[in-house]
């Protein structure tokens, strides 16, 4: 129980639908990462996707706990920029988004710069700035939105400010990253919305921002052939489709109750992205329909528990943040299952707390952790003793 939580249950609803679903995610990641020409060897124990899932469940579990005893005001601006935590995780992030981009530093994984490689004794980890950069703007915007609520609206003293901010930050990114490029943009615009932007001032950012998408996919050839199979999958089955089809092969196999735990095959080098992106295809073929929609369940769970949060939440600040770490969670986790089920092109976006990946799960519960912290310190207004119902 954390400290002022007396009497209210959200912060624990939260902490128990989140432990679910990294059980789940830990489960069905080291079911994935199953692999017939490969034997799990314990001295490399940090080398294998499934074992260190596991590594990554407690760990994340903890950071949520402590995150959650960390007062969420520290987060905004009432006491300056310089005593805000936000501050310093934009400025990390902004730091390390541009050196990722530098060939001696960031490392190339399938095509793609997105990492840095931080070697610890024996092992190397792998940190994604792309994910901290994301937060971090879910963090800095309401603070923005909290500290200037009465100018809000002034155009050019504090809407333009605050989108070159997102637009150094999206910039950064959509230049190996086109995926979360786009979700971090919709997101700030719509946290921004909540936040009390004009609707018309989020309206002119908009030709410059599909300019630079455009140009984004002109210059990536694999880009627009994801499009491209999107719309015709039967021209692209046997290469930029083939990927969605498998998935689509894996829930159609599982049927209402699945093939049963473990005995999946399409993770057995059908499926590309099984642990991390498509891990959800996993699911739908080893639980069924009844194992998909217990996951989108605990998703909806999660979404009302935060809409709570949200209600009861007395102080600006608070309201803006809670509703920024939940829509930002629930929209990853619908555009995740969306590509799965090959209602959007495929990208790579992870599904929360189940995909594979510490970088993601690690700053995922960290920012639940600060909703906790929220709903703690948001009691549910008590009925007055005189103000009882008369029959």
């Amino acid at each position: 129980m954390l400290p002022n939580a007396k009497g209210n249950r959200l912060a624990d609803n939260i902490a128990m639908v989140i432990l679910f679903l990294m059980a789940l995610g830990t489960v069905f990641v080291f079911s994935a990462s199953a692999n017939l020409s490969q034997e799990f060897d314990l001295r490399h124990f940090y080398s294998f996707t499934g074992l260190r899932q596991i590594l990554f469940f407690p760990v994340a579990y903890i950071v949520m706990f402590t995150v959650a005893r960390l007062d969420y005001h520290r987060f905004s601006f009432a006491n300056g920029w310089s005593r805000s935590l936000t501050s310093y995780l934009l400025a990390l992030s902004l730091i390390l988004l541009v050196l990722v981009l530098v060939p001696q530093i960031g490392a190339e994984i399938n095509r793609a710069r997105r990492w840095l490689r931080i070697p610890v004794g024996p092992i190397v980890l792998s940190f994604q700035p792309s994910e901290l950069a994301k937060w971090a703007l879910v963090f800095f915007l309401p603070a923005v939105c909290h500290q200037s609520r009465n100018q809000i609206n002034l155009y050019w003293k504090r809407f333009v400010p605050v989108c070159c901010v997102v637009a150094a930050v999206v910039g950064l990114i959509v230049v190996e990253d086109f995926g979360t490029a786009v979700f971090i943009a919709l997101i700030s615009f719509l946290i921004l919305g909540i936040g009390g932007i004009r609707w018309w001032h989020l309206l002119t950012p908009l030709p410059f921002a599909v300019a630079v998408f455009s140009i984004a996919l002109y210059y990536s050839p694999a880009r627009f052939q994801r499009i491209e199979a999107f719309l015709n999958p039967q021209k692209w089955t046997a290469s930029t489709a083939y990927q969605a089809n498998q998935s689509l092969i894996a829930i159609g196999s599982g049927g209402l109750l699945g093939k049963g735990l473990g005995r999946g095959t399409c993770k057995y080098g059908h499926l590309p992205e099984d642990t991390t992106d498509f891990v959800f295809a996993i699911v739908g073929e080893e639980l069924g329909f009844v194992g998909t929609s217990a996951i989108i369940g605990l998703f909806i769970m999660l979404v009302w528990i935060g809409i709570l949060v949200v209600v009861r939440c007395r102080d600006h600040f608070g309201q803006l943040l809670a509703a920024g770490i939940v829509l930002t969670i629930a929209g990853q986790a619908a555009l995740n299952i969306a590509v799965v089920t090959v209602m959007l092109p495929t990208k790579g976006i992870p599904l929360p707390f189940v995909s594979a990946g510490g970088t993601s799960m690690l700053l995922s519960s960290a920012a639940v952790g600060v909703l906790m912290n929220i709903a703690a310190q948001s009691p549910p207004k008590r009925q007055h003793p005189n103000n009882k119902a008369t029959s």
